[in-house]
């Protein structure tokens, strides 16, 4: 599966994927496995991503999520 960066956020900043904004919402972790994707502004670096859903009725969201450096996260989708 092939994932695009879609944002670097601050811990609690506002950020919504599919109008929900991640901070509101317990992320359920997939059973896919982690995936090691570059860091959006230095692509040498790579970082362990693991995959979560999060849910509110009929809308959801799937991502990749990481901690990049201290309380700032890294978000990507699945293209």
């Amino acid at each position: 599966m092939q994932w695009e960066a879609v944002g670097v956020v601050v811990e609690g900043q506002a950020f919504e994927l599919n109008g929900l904004n991640v901070w509101n919402y317990e992320w359920t972790e997939t059973t896919d496995d982690p995936v090691d994707l570059p860091h959006p502004s230095y692509a040498h670096q790579l970082h362990r991503m693991h995959v979560y859903e999060i849910r509110d009725g009929n809308r959801h969201a799937v991502f990749a999520a990481g901690e990049l450096s201290a309380n700032v996260w890294g978000f990507y989708v699945p293209e």
